[in-house]
């Protein structure tokens, strides 16, 4: 009895043994379940966390990175503003260049016509000086011819009386012809002779020649008698003296200066016209019975010139 009692107790131990460590078993399983739970949610706890740190991370590099495409999308705005600049700089430095380069040609062009016009009036001013040597020259002609013919009669010791006025010489016609003839006298001859080639020799000379319109031969008589008589008789003596005249013509002027005087020499008779008078007032009539030689210039050329000169230097 105590042997099955025993092996009842025995069989009893083992089972409570059994049991106790399929309850040791059960109880490790659990603590081992508890704590790879308690590992499995710390790990689960950290990965949160990681995750979340994680997240944060993202969204920092998102924030930054947004951050920074705002930055660069500023820089870029204020690039393509700075590049519109720049260009619209250039742009206008570009037209600046080209208004400096036209405004350069212009004043090349100004230049050269500011050249022009200094050449045209050096070149005005040059005719202009040659034009008052012109005018001078013109107006004082007579003047110079009449002084020339005082001095060619002084040097040649005549005794000839110019007019200051006109430049004519009076011959007297006592000297010259007899009474109421057209006749040259011996002593008229030897008269003419003196007087005819100092004279013409002047008027007819290069420097006066181009100035001279005519030269003319003037016969007067006294009041006395008929006028058509008188007439005859002036204009018969102003063809003698010159035939005279051109009878020797030859010996004392130039082919060139004798065919300047044939152009130019006229013979004329006034009859009684144009008396002479004395100092009492009345007619003097051994002075009016006179020949007078006396020359006019081109005094319309000369004052049509010295219109045209003024006009052009307007």
């Amino acid at each position: 009895m105590y042997t099955k009692r025993k092996k009842t107790y025995d069989r009893h131990n083992i089972w409570r043994s059994y049991s106790d460590m399929m309850a040791g078993l059960l109880l490790l399983f659990v603590l081992v379940m508890c704590i790879s739970f308690m590992q499995a949610q710390k790990n689960y706890q950290e990965r949160l966390a990681e995750e979340a740190a994680h997240r944060l991370t993202q969204d920092q590099l998102l924030a930054q990175l947004e951050e920074r495409e705002g930055l660069l999308a500023q820089q870029q705005a204020a690039l393509d503003e700075q590049s519109a600049l720049a260009a619209q700089q250039q742009k206008d430095l570009d037209a600046q260049a080209a208004l400096v380069l036209s405004q350069q040609e212009e004043l090349d062009r100004q230049n050269s016509l500011m050249a022009q016009q200094q050449a045209a009036l050096d070149e005005q001013t040059k005719l202009m000086e040659q034009q008052q040597q012109r005018i001078e020259q013109i107006i004082g002609i007579k003047a110079d011819l009449i002084a020339d013919l005082k001095q060619e009669f002084d040097q040649n010791s005549l005794s000839v009386v110019i007019d200051e006025a006109d430049g004519s010489i009076a011959l007297d016609s006592n000297v010259l012809f007899g009474y109421n003839e057209n006749k040259l006298t011996e002593e008229g001859n030897a008269m003419l002779s003196e007087v005819l080639p100092v004279y013409c020799k002047v008027l007819m000379s290069e420097k006066y020649q181009e100035y001279l319109a005519e030269v003319r031969i003037d016969g007067y008589t006294d009041t006395s008698g008929d006028y058509l008589y008188n007439l005859r008789l002036s204009q018969e003596r102003a063809l003698a003296v010159a035939n005279y005249l051109f009878s020797g013509a030859g010996s004392f002027l130039t082919d060139q200066e004798l065919a300047g005087l044939r152009e130019k020499l006229t013979a004329n008779g006034h009859s009684m016209s144009n008396p002479v008078y004395g100092e009492d007032g009345q007619i003097n009539m051994d002075a009016s019975r006179r020949v007078e030689i006396k020359f006019s210039l081109k005094d319309e050329e000369m004052i049509n010139e010295l219109k045209q000169i003024m006009d052009r230097a307007q």
